[in-house]
């Protein structure tokens, strides 16, 4: 499909589908017109057809999603609409696309995730016939999965009900790029990903994610313009909804990152892909010499603790251990010459780029000197534990001799140039919007991150009436949170909140040691089932919150956005202290000194900024419906005894504002028992 030439669908006008009496009124959802919404359709419309760029904060409630999907389709063009998260992407195809086409009638809409999403049927055709799988576990997963290859049409894991949510089978078995062979694999006319870019070229709409948009820029910017590159096709323009995201995801996408991951998988996959075939006799070894010699690089990296830490004595280590690395590239230019002369093997020419592109990355890591990255490192337990790790576990880790992995990497400091010659420059209209992108009424500093100088501005207020529906509890007499005396107090306040509540919380805190230790305070006095952020994946503890009458949710960073709890069961919001960035974090260290070497004041440029909009997501858990009521709780006192706090306070929705417990007993007090608050199931769209 043409993006220049596709005529104007035959589609209602904005005012006929929004307005009063309007299609939306007729359709089967609670309707209440929003003037918000149709104001903010004008504009996205207005930008997509003079091609300008968009920016809109649009509050929760508002529904932006259907402000911007219908005029995206009104283009008749090829529009790309990106989430800040997977389950956004699902709402949107799964639901908001199928009730737009109960209006609409048909729709042409794709559905696209990231290559490691999807199976590679060339891979599991070679480990049938190579068979390298380790125990019953993986044998029996194998067996599920070479199964459900014969029925299924997309290839996406997710299908795959009974697939363990961290899987080391299905890592050897996904289509991620690096291991692809591209045109010349035999199964490329069965490829599911070779048929979801036939579907997506056949598309209106594209639904991605921002991991997605940006490895796939990435890739293009990388390959130089080569037809091949990447997955996703041309468009007219690209909505990034949850766009407070973009700086931090481009950011791990313009940069580098080589770990001893990426060595053992490598060093697998040329033993299995290529056993048995002829000319490779040398390569058993040459693999091994590789396993010893990464092994060995990673281990004497001068990296003290878990955690993210600076790399900045480059020079140093490789004058005392120059020759570890050094013996690593050796063994991959070794591999290099081995893949180039082997003729026939298909998979060689793109495992021979794949050595070549992890020993360029390794170089540039350890001997460029580029003034736009940080360089750094990273020690974290194996399968990605930190991210659903048991409290037990949390509480362990080392102490065992858990497997470690090890992450060399490059971030750039500075994005902006970047974003503007490669995203706002090269596509004629992007449209950025979240409910929380502005800091004191302005788009000021989402401007200078992201680099766009030339853009609309819109600021729709949200539909939900804070003043009536929400309470902002500041507790008068607390410590400071840098205080020995604060955890303690902490935990008196919560405990109180929470009686008064009768649950029904989340408990939100900005960093896994603050949580565990206010769980371990509150867990013997605390008299409602509570749930510990790491004790179950993610989703699952969500759903366990809902179904949990009174329950109380512990969580950190992946709760403080992203989650959508309606109705009684998430009644109270309690965060410990004002989220700024870890100062001793080495990308937070390089930008704000980047800034204070320009003459600005990082402090007030940057950790106040990013600190007010992690804020407003965090305190956005809260009022999801036009029926929910709550009390919000932050217990950190610089938000009313330091000057930066008027900056927090003045970016906030209209909240009424209290430091006296009785008003929080009143608001709850005149909570109607009997109410079930039913979901306002058109709050979304």
């Amino acid at each position: 499909m043409s993006t220049a030439d596709t005529p104007v669908r035959a589609l209602p006008t904005l005012h006929e589908f929004f307005a009063p009496g309007g299609i939306l009124a007729q359709s089967p959802l609670p309707y209440e017109y929003r003037p918000g919404q149709l104001e903010m359709a004008k504009s996205v419309e207005r930008a997509l057809s003079e091609r300008r760029h968009l920016i809109v904060e649009a509050g929760t409630g508002t529904g932006k999603t259907l402000a911007y999907l219908l005029p995206a389709l009104r283009t008749g063009q090829r529009v790309i609409i990106s989430t800040g998260t997977k389950a956004l992407q699902d709402q949107l195809y799964f639901r908001d696309m199928p009730f737009l086409e109960t209006l609409l009638g048909p729709l042409r809409v794709c559905y696209m995730k990231g290559r490691a999403n999807y199976l590679c049927r060339h891979k599991l055709v070679t480990l049938r016939n190579q068979p390298i799988l380790s125990g019953l576990e993986e044998i029996d997963q194998y067996r599920q999965i070479a199964e459900w290859e014969r029925e299924t049409e997309t290839g996406d894991r997710a299908e795959l009900a009974g697939l363990p949510e961290v899987s080391a089978l299905w890592q050897k078995l996904d289509a991620r790029a690096e291991a692809c062979l591209g045109s010349t694999c035999p199964d490329y006319q069965r490829c599911f990903i070779t048929e979801m870019r036939r579907k997506a070229l056949e598309s209106d709409i594209i639904i991605v994610n921002h991991h997605l948009f940006f490895a796939d820029l990435s890739v293009k910017q990388q390959a130089a313009g080569a037809p091949d590159a990447g997955i996703l096709p041309e468009a007219a323009a690209v909505v990034f909804d949850e766009a407070h995201e973009l700086e931090e995801v481009a950011s791990n996408y313009f940069g580098l990152s080589v770990s001893n991951i990426r060595f053992e998988e490598l060093a697998r996959d040329i033993d299995t892909m290529l056993r048995g075939k002829e000319g490779t006799e040398n390569l058993p070894a040459a693999t091994q010499a590789l396993r010893e010699r990464a092994r060995l690089f990673f281990s004497i990296l001068p990296i003290q603790t878990d955690g993210r830490q600076p790399f900045l004595e480059r020079e140093l280590f490789l004058e005392s251990s120059g020759d570890f690395y050094l013996s690593v590239r050796a063994a991959l230019k070794r591999l290099e010459v081995d893949l180039e002369g082997l003729s026939g093997a298909e998979e060689a020419p793109g495992l021979r780029k794949r050595v070549a592109r992890l020993r360029s990355e390794l170089e540039f890591l350890l001997e460029s000197d580029s003034s736009n990255m940080v360089y750094w490192m990273e020690r974290r337990a194996a399968h990605g534990a930190g991210t659903d790790r048991s409290a037990a576990a949390l509480r362990t880790a080392g102490s065992r001799g858990q497997a470690r992995n090890t992450f060399l990497q490059a971030t750039p400091i500075d994005v902006s140039e970047l974003l503007r010659e490669q995203l706002f420059e090269s596509i004629p209209t992007v449209v950025l919007t979240s409910a929380t992108l502005t800091v004191q009424g302005g788009f000021d500093h989402l401007r200078r991150r992201v680099g766009l100088s030339e853009a609309r501005e819109l600021i729709v207020p949200s539909h939900f009436r804070y003043g009536e529906q929400a309470l902002l509890y500041l507790p008068p007499q607390m410590p400071d949170p840098r205080d020995a005396e604060f955890p303690e107090a902490a935990a008196r306040c919560i405990q109180r909140v929470l009686e008064i509540s009768k649950g029904r919380a989340f408990c939100l805190f900005t960093s896994y040691s603050q949580m565990r230790d206010l769980y371990e305070r509150l867990l013997p006095v605390l008299d409602y089932p509570i749930l510990l952020h790491g004790t179950a994946p993610r989703k699952a503890l969500i759903e366990e919150f809902r179904m949990t009458p009174n329950a109380v949710l512990f969580g950190t960073a992946s709760f403080w956005q992203g989650v959508d709890v309606q109705g009684e069961a998430l009644s109270c919001v309690i965060i410990d202290r004002l989220p700024f960035a870890v100062p001793s974090d080495p990308v937070v260290q390089a930008r704000m000194k980047a800034i204070e070497e320009a003459g600005g004041k990082p402090f007030f440029e940057y950790q106040v900024p990013e600190a007010v909009l992690t804020l407003k997501q965090g305190f956005g858990r809260l009022i999801r419906s036009l029926e929910d009521r709550g009390v919000l709780v932050l217990l950190d006192p610089r938000i009313r005894r330091q000057r930066y706090g008027q900056t927090f306070l003045a970016s906030l929705p209209p909240y009424r504002m209290t430091t006296t417990i009785t008003d929080v007993e009143e608001f709850f007090r005149k909570e109607n028992p009997a109410s079930t608050k039913q979901q306002d199931s058109s709050k979304s769209i």
